[in-house]
């Protein structure tokens, strides 16, 4: 065998060595996965070089973004909502009575993500078409850069500004029918904006459902059965979970530390565990094979320094059981394969036990990202056309 020969053969290796991820057997497409996992390492990787050399990770952002381009069916606009940049999306086709609305916030690890990417301009405009709905797709501020509260403050704002009469009046909206969305991170912060609109008494309008995607609700557990289950599951898998929940509070590295450790919050707040306690609040089918041991305090100093990461603005899980009793009709979307999953879960039981109505799907073969991807994935697809079909009929 030739050098170049031997060269190719141990490079096709390599490449094959980075992209093979070991993958449930129910996991549909599973090299459609394995490939689009590789590609987002290597930007992962590339962006982290790229902040050594203090220059700024644009790479996917650049990738990823579109114009706000109108086609046959929608109008598509971007503008400010009390100085938060949102995406708008209206169906062209006029309409004798007043519209639904959903107002939605992207994923991304409060990190990364926009609303003018290709998946949430793609999701806006499928919700926009199907659902006759004026879709509301918000921006915020984003870690490292900048911290929590930050990010909630900038969703909340821009979803006040939305919910005065004289603003949904102008897009024609019905304020009866208004649904507060959003995934990952995104799910995370429209779980902590429906719950701060109970508190709101200079907004009126009441929101008809929050509807959460795969959320991540809680920061104080990081070794739930779905973390262990599916720590090195893509799309999201644990370690990038802790990086991204301590960027979402600080820099500071001793947190990440912590935080990886379980052993991030002080024995003062022992008595919140009683909120995210998996033993008593999952399922029994998700509790198998797992034995719940009692959380490892850590110093009060990190809680002090970072008061985020006990506020029921960053993780609505905290949250009393007087305070959920108030919360509208609740849709849920959790995935077998994400380490979010019981996050999700346990709220849908804690909300349930206050009497909230809540309608919880699981996806038995979904991964974490799974309606990210509707045009790639056929299960993304599916769910996605099941979701809209859901929202139609209750929204």
């Amino acid at each position: 065998m030739g050098k170049k020969s031997l060269c190719l053969v141990i490079s096709c290796a390599l490449l094959a060595y980075f992209v093979y991820t070991p993958l449930p057997d129910n996991i549909e497409q599973p090299w459609k996965l394995m490939m689009t996992w590789a590609a987002m390492r290597v930007e992962i990787h590339l962006s982290a070089f790229m902040d050594i050399l203090g220059v700024p990770p644009f790479v996917l952002s650049y990738l990823l973004e579109v114009p706000p381009t109108s086609d046959a069916k929608v109008t598509v606009t971007d503008t400010l909502f009390n100085k938060v940049p949102v995406r708008v999306f209206e169906p062209k086709q006029k309409s004798s009575a007043m519209r639904r609305a959903v107002f939605y916030i992207h994923g991304g690890g409060w990190t990364m993500g926009d609303a003018s990417w290709i998946p949430y301009d793609y999701l806006g405009r499928q919700m926009a078409d199907k659902l006759d709905a004026v879709v509301i797709s918000t921006n915020y501020r984003l870690s490292p850069q900048y911290h929590f509260p930050t990010q909630f403050e900038d969703v909340y704002d821009a979803l006040r500004w939305f919910l005065r009469k004289k603003v949904l009046a102008e897009y024609g909206v019905d304020p009866t029918r208004i649904c507060i969305a959003g995934d990952s991170a995104g799910g995370n912060l429209a779980a902590a904006v429906t719950q701060q609109l109970l508190d709101d008494r200079e907004v009126k309008i009441k929101v008809k459902i929050q509807s959460l995607i795969y959320p991540a609700l809680q920061a104080l557990d990081m070794n739930l059965p779905s973390c262990q289950e599916n720590a090195h599951m893509p799309i999201l898998p644990k370690y990038k979970m802790v990086v991204v929940w301590s960027r979402y509070f600080t820099s500071d590295k001793a947190l990440k530390e912590a935080m990886f450790a379980n052993q991030h919050t002080p024995v003062e707040s022992s008595h919140l565990f009683q909120f995210v306690n998996w033993s008593t609040l999952l399922p029994e089918r998700f509790q198998k094979g797992h034995l719940y041991t009692k959380p490892i305090h850590g110093h009060s100093d990190l809680a002090t320094k970072y008061p985020g990461l006990l506020d029921v603005r960053a993780s609505p899980l905290l949250a009393d059981d007087s305070k959920l009793q108030g919360l509208p009709l609740t849709h849920i979307l959790t995935c077998q394969y994400d380490v979010l999953r019981d996050d999700g879960l346990m709220y849908a039981f804690r909300l349930r036990a206050a009497g909230v109505q809540v309608v919880h799907e699981h996806v038995e073969d979904g991964f974490h990202g799974i309606l990210t991807f509707p045009r790639y994935f056929r299960a993304g697809h599916r769910e996605l056309t099941k979701y809209l079909r859901w929202l139609e009929e209750n929204l």
